[in-house]
């Protein structure tokens, strides 16, 4: 398979993600806004969940542009992410739903964890598929914010049924985080 195929799946199960979110969010009855203050925490998911998705996109298309070599082990890699992202939809509507409880948090929290380690899990595949001395490994180096990431989504999970606005905080926190491309990775797609 070539790269642009990979990237073309990629990006139609992402759009579908989004579209799946999207459509959850049901038309009020009613024309005033006291309507839409019930809807309040399904968009906020909505949106929070948007703003994950996007980040996840935005950096796989600068982890695919920088990459030279697709195999097998990279392709299940990336199977295994789009897997994780594609729960998504579910663990937004139902935290949305409930309005932030603390077991549907939670749960959100873990679908975050699952798709940051199988990112770090894609891109382990990409380095392997490149070999120990390419431009993506330098690029990448020791994977600093993936790493964060993944403990402030393991601190966040059992946080959840404690204080839930600190868990969705962290969560929060960590898409801040990651708004911004490595810039060292953007570089490299420009090489």
């Amino acid at each position: 398979m070539t790269k642009g195929r990979l990237e073309a799946f990629s990006d139609g199960v992402v759009a579908i993600i989004i579209t799946i979110m999207v459509l959850e969010l049901k038309v009020p009855h009613g024309g005033d806004l006291a309507v839409l203050r019930p809807l309040l925490p399904t968009f906020l998911t909505y949106a929070m969940s948007f703003v994950f998705v996007g980040i996840y996109w935005n950096n796989h298309h600068h982890l695919l542009h920088a990459t030279t070599k697709i195999d097998g082990g990279v392709l299940w890699a990336n199977n295994h992410l789009l897997f994780w992202l594609s729960l998504t939809p579910f663990t937004t509507g139902w935290m949305g739903e409930n309005h932030f409880a603390p077991l549907p948090v939670a749960v959100y929290g873990i679908d975050l964890l699952l798709s940051a380690i199988a990112y770090y899990i894609l891109v382990r595949a990409i380095l392997r598929a490149e070999g120990p001395h390419s431009k993506l490994g330098a690029a990448i180096g020791d994977d600093f914010k993936g790493k964060v990431s993944g403990v402030l989504y393991a601190v966040a999970i059992p946080l959840a049924f404690v204080e839930r606005w600190a868990a969705l905080a962290i969560y929060v926190l960590v898409a801040c985080v990651w708004l911004v491309p490595d810039r060292r990775m953007v570089a490299t797609n420009r090489a």
